[in-house]
């Protein structure tokens, strides 16, 4: 090979791997909520678990991102040990889609039909298919759609251009030398791992071994062990992965390196013994494509079949290989490895955000009932769960944003801002839960008591706040929008409620029948409890403009307003359901 075949099998490379990059890109945004559905379904059926590696493997053509996302639901605590073992079974054979899809280049026929399977004839087609969708289309799944075209042409290319590259080496005896070599098991296994570690990625090690396959000068003898030790090498990601992760996270890590080697070392005991015994003439014949394809699958295969009924004792041996630390350990809310799939890691913010919300309605109900009722006990959980609302908000936050910066579709590039805009405003309703309790509090340590009309004044208000917590909460947490086109009216009559309690105020002033100190913190109560139904507002008006699939945030909002008829018609009910005593 001169100078100028080293610099087209370096491009030829260079095209597979940016062509399986890209495709396996567009092949996770273009399946998006199918992807989070699938991975929602999991289960502790080792079946279920098998099939939804194999599947996920298969979309995104990495099982070495697949094991890294395992290492991220595991290391937050969104998957068990034992799911992750089956899972990465799964993902071992959904790698081998890959192999099969490049197997389509060694088709050769004097049959036009035949010919016509052969990549060659018809990923030109594809490419101009494919440039025609992302240079025109303007809708982002069908883009996607134009760039798994493109990513496939690009690979298929590549894969065309190193074998062209390397065809010329069959008749080069230090190739030959090379391969006779490699007859040596062990020899194999190792340049397979070394090779996998470095480009960390087993699909591109076992299509550069398809490549170098189409010169005939690789035996089935040859290849096996080099496919055993792809395997090996492909565990690198994983285990890179899970440093700074916990006990969990590292021991899933361990799985795929352990099922790995053991299958390994298993299967090339009985290649080994198969060879050295009946020498079957088939170990010395050249593979073509499809012949590594097939041996990939099949080593893959009995791997499965030999560990999944194993999987327990796998399970106790990597918590011997990674033993429990004498400290306690805390799941990680937000794991940075499920980055790698930003439909998944968007789907765990949404959860994350639902914990959120949550917690900080609780909060703002638990001092409602300290207005009346302050106790030390209500006021410490009502700070805690405050600053729990502040660290979730912060994680969430920085979370989003390096989101955001990934290649995720335009729907979950708006998704993940207008979450960004309402964990913004849980949060600043836990702060108003934290300000009524204060409130509270200055009222018990200053012995001040309210009337008994500002009590039952106070009662109508902190009930309505009540019913717009609950609905923007239903709201978001179930994306009702029946519930979210509720919030406005009723927020309206809390807006009413607000400045008729503190014209009834200054009257009772007036009369005595209240004092100016008092009359303070009834101020800064009736600011919190409105302010806290401005936020609801605020989260009622992305969920609907989230509906309506629209960019400006509190556009449906708007719109709503003007249909007069039917806002009137609930603005009304809720006045009436919270009119003030007499």
């Amino acid at each position: 090979m001169d100078i100028f075949g080293l610099l087209n099998l370096i491009g030829g490379l260079s095209l597979f791997l940016f062509g399986m990059n890209i495709m396996g890109q567009a092949l996770e945004r273009r399946a998006g909520s199918g992807l989070r559905s699938l991975l929602s379904r999991m289960t502790s059926n080792k079946y279920i678990g098998l099939l939804t590696g194999l599947v996920v493997t298969a979309i995104i053509q990495s099982s070495s991102a697949t094991t890294v996302m395992v290492v991220g639901f595991v290391n937050s605590g969104l998957m068990t040990l034992r799911q992750a073992i089956h899972m990465i079974m799964g993902a071992n054979i959904g790698t081998t889609v890959t192999a099969w899809i490049l197997s389509l280049a060694g088709i050769s026929s004097s049959n036009l039909f035949i010919q016509l399977l052969k990549p060659s004839s018809f990923t030109p087609v594809l490419a101009l298919i494919g440039t025609i969708k992302l240079m025109f289309s303007k809708n982002d799944k069908s883009k996607d759609t134009g760039l798994i075209l493109l990513g496939f042409a690009t690979l298929m290319y590549g894969m065309e251009s190193m074998s062209a590259a390397v065809s010329g080496l069959r008749d080069v005896p230090s190739f030959q030398q090379l391969f006779l070599l490699f007859q040596n098991p062990v020899l194999g296994v190792l340049a397979g791992a070394a090779l996998t570690a470095i480009i960390q990625s087993s699909s591109a090690s076992v299509g550069i071994l398809q490549a170098l396959a189409a010169t005939g000068q690789v035996t089935y003898g040859a290849a096996i062990p080099i496919i055993m030790g792809q395997n090996i090498g492909t565990c690198v990601t994983a285990l890179i992965s899970s440093v700074g992760a916990n006990k969990n996270a590292k021991r899933a890590a361990m799985v795929h390196l352990s099922f790995n080697v053991i299958g390994t070392a298993v299967w090339l005991t009985v290649f080994c013994l198969v060879k050295a015994i009946f020498a079957p003439a088939l170990l010395q014949e050249s593979t073509g494509l499809m012949g590594i394809a097939v041996a990939h699958s099949l080593f893959n295969l009995l791997c499965t079949l030999l560990m999944l009924p194993l999987s327990q004792w796998l399970e106790a041996l990597v918590c011997k290989l990674v033993p429990d630390s004498k400290q306690p350990e805390v799941a990680s809310e937000l794991d940075e490895r499920l980055l790698a799939a930003p439909a998944v890691a968007l789907e765990r913010c949404r959860k994350v955000a639902a914990d959120m919300a949550t917690t900080s309605v609780r909060a703002l109900k638990q001092g409602i009932t300290a207005l009346t009722d302050f106790t030390p006990e209500t006021a410490k959980q009502v700070q805690e769960e405050e600053d729990k609302t502040d660290h979730l908000e912060d994680i969430l936050g920085t979370y989003l944003v390096k989101l955001s910066t990934r290649s995720i579709s335009a729907d979950d590039s708006n998704e993940a801002a207008r979450l960004l805009k309402i964990i913004g405003d849980f949060e600043r309703i836990a702060d108003h839960a934290v300000n009524l309790v204060h409130s509270s509090e200055e009222l018990q340590q200053k012995k001040m008591e309210l009337s008994a009309p500002a009590l039952a004044e106070l009662k109508v208000l902190t009930n309505a706040v009540s019913e717009i917590l609950s609905l923007s909460l239903d709201a978001f947490l179930k994306d009702d929008l029946q519930s979210a086109v509720m919030v406005e009216p009723l927020e309206q009559v809390i807006d009413g409620l607000k400045e008729q309690l503190r014209t009834n105020h200054i009257l009772r002033l007036q009369k005595e029948q209240c004092s100016i100190e008092a009359g303070f913190v009834w101020s800064d109560m009736l600011t919190d409890l409105e302010r806290v139904s401005d936020h609801c507002s605020n989260i009622a008006g992305c969920i609907m403009d989230m509906h309506e699939g629209k960019l400006n945030l509190h556009e449906s909002l708007r719109a709503m307003k003007e249909d007069r008829e039917k806002f009137a018609d609930r603005y009304s009910l809720y006045q009436e359901k919270y009119a003030l005593p007499q």
